[in-house]
């Protein structure tokens, strides 16, 4: 999968480049002064339009930052019989599943991995790592290019975005809020915003977006499960199992990189930081799997 988070690294950097930035021309200065104190309404539209602002420019920059960012080579003409059959497999479980075809890519990375990623369900990318394609059987990476296309089919993609709209409003919402008491309150500041205020609303939504973060994070592990039975449909239950089970015996597997972690197929775990990771544990997912009523 490809989702949160979904836009994590992203989605955070461009959330504190605009609220320093709204700081800095005294945007936010603006919108506290200009009510009785601080200014709900105004406040929280603001924080609407940049928060889901934010979250929606990272799902339009999402194809590209992925062919850029992961080294994304695409298939236009396909130059051997693998190529062939990975661009007849995507378009044909596509074309099953109701969606346009997707672009299908291949990037450089020894892991087992895939991801899918784009703007709409009919503008989309599929890519896989060339660790997969050389790990599993072609049976396997059916099962795979399945749970990806069924991620798309499934409107992942933009159901990350408005959740990570919603989030973000918050994160901005209540940074703002714990800046003013802060600066109002607690140092008793009666002339404008003060230091108190700036500094912050700064160091609260940095925490406030690891929050943020975290919850996005979850949802993104539930979406899995329903990607797993999508690829079970598209391509065979069994198939799907055998897939999962494959990258279980791969030593250490790891999440891709940054932001792209969320839209793999395969991701590591570890103690507390179970709650960063953007995939369920693989035996949880075979368990599931396997108990569901699928033809």
């Amino acid at each position: 999968m490809f989702r949160i988070i979904i836009f994590s690294a992203a989605n955070i950097g461009i959330l504190l480049v605009m609220g320093v930035l709204f700081q800095l021309i005294g945007l936010d200065r603006w919108l506290v002064q200009s009510g009785t104190g601080f200014s709900t309404a105004g406040v929280l539209a603001f924080a609407a339009c940049l928060g889901f602002g934010g979250a929606f420019i990272s799902l339009a920059l999402s194809k590209f930052m992925a062919k850029r960012g992961m080294g994304v080579q695409l298939i236009t003409a396909p130059k051997t019989a693998q190529e062939r059959w990975l661009i007849d497999t995507v378009h044909r479980q596509a074309k099953k599943a109701g969606i346009a075809a997707p672009e299908v890519g291949i990037f450089q990375q020894p892991q087992p991995n895939a991801f899918a990623t784009g703007m709409t369900r009919n503008r989309s990318l599929v890519a896989v790592s060339t660790g997969l394609l050389n790990t599993m059987s072609q049976d396997e990476v059916e099962a795979v290019l399945g749970h990806e296309v069924a991620h798309v089919a499934n409107g992942d993609m933009i159901t990350m975005a408005l959740l990570q709209g919603l989030l973000n409003t918050f994160v901005i919402f209540l940074s703002r809020l714990a800046g003013f008491f802060v600066d109002k309150v607690i140092l008793k500041n009666q002339r404008g915003l003060g230091i108190g205020y700036f500094v912050t609303s700064i160091i609260a939504q940095l925490f406030l977006s690891c929050v943020a973060t975290v919850i996005a994070l979850w949802f993104s592990r539930r979406r899995e499960f329903r990607a797993d039975e999508g690829g079970a449909r598209l391509a065979g239950k069994q198939k799907m199992i055998n897939a999962l089970k494959k990258l279980q015996q791969v030593q250490e597997p790891q999440d891709l990189p940054g932001e792209f972690a969320a839209f793999g197929i395969s991701g590591s775990r570890s103690g507390i930081s179970q709650l960063f990771l953007s995939h369920p544990p693989l035996e949880q997912r075979i368990e599931t799997l396997q108990r569901a009523q699928i033809l």
